[in-house]
């Protein structure tokens, strides 16, 4: 007349398969079920909830993954939105530049290495933060973090390319201007 919400059973280390189907075959037997679609209990190895907790790993790793996607997109967008502000505000500084001689590849390097620097000062500045925040979090939460060199590598170059791609833009304009209607320009 008990109801039983669970049993634990840990079988011998090699023989889970042959546990597991004598398990099922005693709970048919005693619950008097003939066909095994109408089984009344269910029987998780730890393969099984192995494969449950990867499974919701992979999804918080996609989740996490879009969302970082998603913020690189939006940086990447502010630098070249502040690069594109920068040459329009010193288009008479490019002009006179290029009218004593400076060259094409000149003013792009100019502002591509500009662009660089600002991605990859916020790219240190996160880094450092995604450290500390780690840090305080293992300590405070007592949980365990993990920052590898590897990661912190990857961090950088990622900050790296992000202002090389979404500012070459910015540099182009720069200098693709013509010195005397930049000159001519207030």
């Amino acid at each position: 007349g008990r109801s039983v919400k669970s049993i634990l059973v840990r079988g011998v280390e090699g023989e889970d398969m042959q546990a597991q189907f004598q398990i099922t075959n005693l709970l048919r037997l005693r619950h008097n079920i003939q066909s095994p679609d109408s089984d009344d209990f269910t029987i998780r190895t730890q393969s099984d909830i192995m494969q449950t907790a990867q499974s919701i790993t992979g999804v918080f790793s996609l989740l996490l993954g879009a969302t970082a996607g998603i913020s690189l997109l939006v940086g990447g967008i502010g630098i070249m939105n502040i690069m594109l502000v920068s040459v329009s505000e010193r288009t008479k500084e490019i002009g006179i530049r290029k009218a004593i001689g400076a060259k094409y590849s000149q003013i792009l390097s100019q502002f591509v290495i500009e662009a660089v620097l600002m991605s990859v000062t916020g790219g240190i500045l996160g880094i450092a933060l995604g450290v500390a925040g780690a840090t305080a979090l293992s300590q405070l939460a007592q949980w365990t973090t993990i920052v590898t060199p590897f990661s912190i590598a990857l961090s950088f170059c990622v900050s790296l390319v992000i202002g090389l791609f979404f500012g070459i833009y910015p540099a182009r304009q720069a200098a693709k201007l013509d010195p005397i209607v930049a000159l001519r320009s207030e």
